[in-house]
């Protein structure tokens, strides 16, 4: 991956230069390269060269940069400024005229083709390892309580890269494999022997592996020669970049959690922000909307709109709008529907309804039905983004740590929605809604507004 990047920085540096100076010098620029090119000519290479430089030196290729994280964008875009510094001080040093059309439109142009061409890259790394190719190799040393949770979490976050091969336990656990299917390769009395001929890249350490930090060092003694990388897995799942920090004090790594930031995502900021882009995003559906109240109202002569009772922020419940989907008895049919499908608790929700009506599988498929829920949003029922807005019924059955989700208005859209909508299990649900409350910020927000359109035009879980 680091020789890949770093082609592809070269030849998109080597692209953005040449269209630099076909943009100042217009596309006849090489016919008179003894004129005007040849200094320019000689220069550009050597610039070039010492911002690949300077991203080396940076740590802009080491491997562990790859794949997640956005230390790699911030290298990128350090290392331009840097390079565009320098080259400004040597051109004023030397008094070479460097034409300012050139130098404006390099640097301008430069550090976002390199961080596009570092998404992209990374793109193409997550579908290979979701694919099974280029990824670790990794054996799980820990209690098997903590092996399982994080095969969990590595299993569900296939793009990491890290297929777990197994496990290795303390010597009192005897049984051939963890509780959730992990083989237990050995003990930790013989770590090395089993990480040597599993033939394992990582070795994730979690809690209960090892009897103290003496052990510790031991292992990573052992292991700094067989080309085996030492992960410390602490008991924390669930929490964003942003909210951990790690402080070395006394030669002890202290790992500091923020407090969750639900309190942030009720500031006037966020509201301001959803009244605005609800506004605005109200006056250019309108045409749409009164199409569709059209479509719904001649179709069966039913009501237009569906009001359910939904909760909102500190349990407050609240009439939720949408367009109706279903047949005006959908409600009544209900429980029949539910014992057919065995349903036992949390969302209701399967393939091919017999409620839905032929507008409303349209308007389903393309979360149309959803927009009269921009005025739960300007009411103040809602945001934007946030957890999906439950039932009373739900609620009743919420345990204490699912009634988080509560710390925060719903959202018209959210985590739930771009990653994966209705396929999603009810579990999966609750994770990334309580991943959205703990984590929230309002970069997040943004982003899951951008993923959205994606999600609904791919109808992805839209039943």
């Amino acid at each position: 991956m680091p020789r890949a990047a770093l082609v592809l920085d070269v030849v998109a540096m080597a692209l953005v230069a040449v269209t630099a100076l076909a943009l100042r010098f217009g596309f006849g620029w090489f016919a008179s390269a003894l004129d005007v090119g040849r200094p320019i000519g000689l220069v550009t290479p050597l610039i070039l060269l010492g911002w690949v430089a300077i991203i080396a030196a940076l740590g802009g290729y080491r491997e562990r940069l790859f794949g997640a994280g956005i230390e790699e964008y911030k290298i990128v875009l350090n290392a331009s400024l840097l390079a565009a510094g320098l080259t400004a001080v040597a051109s004023y040093l030397t008094n070479f005229e460097l034409s300012r059309g050139f130098y404006l439109l390099t640097f301008i142009l430069g550090p976002v083709v390199l961080v596009l061409q570092r998404a992209l890259l990374r793109r193409a790394l997550h579908r290979a390892r979701r694919a099974g190719t280029a990824c670790h190799d990794v054996i799980i040393a820990g209690a098997p309580a903590n092996v399982d949770e994080i095969s969990r979490v590595l299993s569900r976050e296939s793009w990491l890269g890290y297929r777990v091969h197994g496990a290795i336990v303390p010597a009192s656990y005897a049984a051939v494999e963890t509780a959730s299917g992990v083989p237990v390769l050995g003990t930790t009395d013989d770590a090395i022997e089993v990480l040597t001929e599993a033939n394992a890249d990582i070795v994730f350490v979690a809690g209960g592996a090892l009897d103290g930090p003496d052990q510790m060092r031991e292992l990573v003694y052992d292991l700094e020669h067989r080309q085996i990388q030492v992960i410390v897995a602490p008991s924390v799942t669930d929490v964003a970049r942003e909210r951990i920090r790690v402080r070395p004090v006394g030669g002890l790594p202290l790992v500091h959690i923020d407090p969750p930031r639900h309190t942030l995502a009720a500031r006037r900021a966020k509201r301001v922000f959803d009244v605005a882009v609800t506004s605005a995003i109200l006056l250019l559906a309108a045409p749409t909307m009164l199409a569709i109240a059209t479509w719904v109202k001649l179709h069966d002569r039913g009501p237009v709109f569906f009001r359910q009772t939904r909760t909102g922020r500190h349990g407050e419940e609240f009439s939720c709008l949408k367009f109706r989907t279903m047949v005006t008895d959908a409600e009544a049919r209900l429980a029949r529907l539910q014992a057919e499908q065995g349903f036992e608790g949390g969302l209701f929700k399967m393939k091919d309804d017999p409620r839905i009506t032929s507008p409303g599988k349209l308007l389903r498929r393309l979360s149309l039905d959803e927009l009269p829920q921009l005025l739960n949003v300007l009411r103040g029922d809602m945001s934007l983004v946030g957890p999906r807005p439950p039932l009373p019924s739900e609620v009743a059955t919420y345990d204490r740590l699912t009634q988080r989700r509560l710390k925060v208005r719903p959202g018209l859209t959210g985590l739930w929605q771009v990653s994966g909508r209705s396929d999603l299990t009810w579990e999966e649900s609750v994770r990334l809604d309580l991943y959205y409350v703990d984590n929230w910020s309002m970069l997040q927000d943004l982003t899951i507004l951008s993923r959205t359109a994606g999600a609904v035009l791919a109808s992805r879980g839209a039943y």
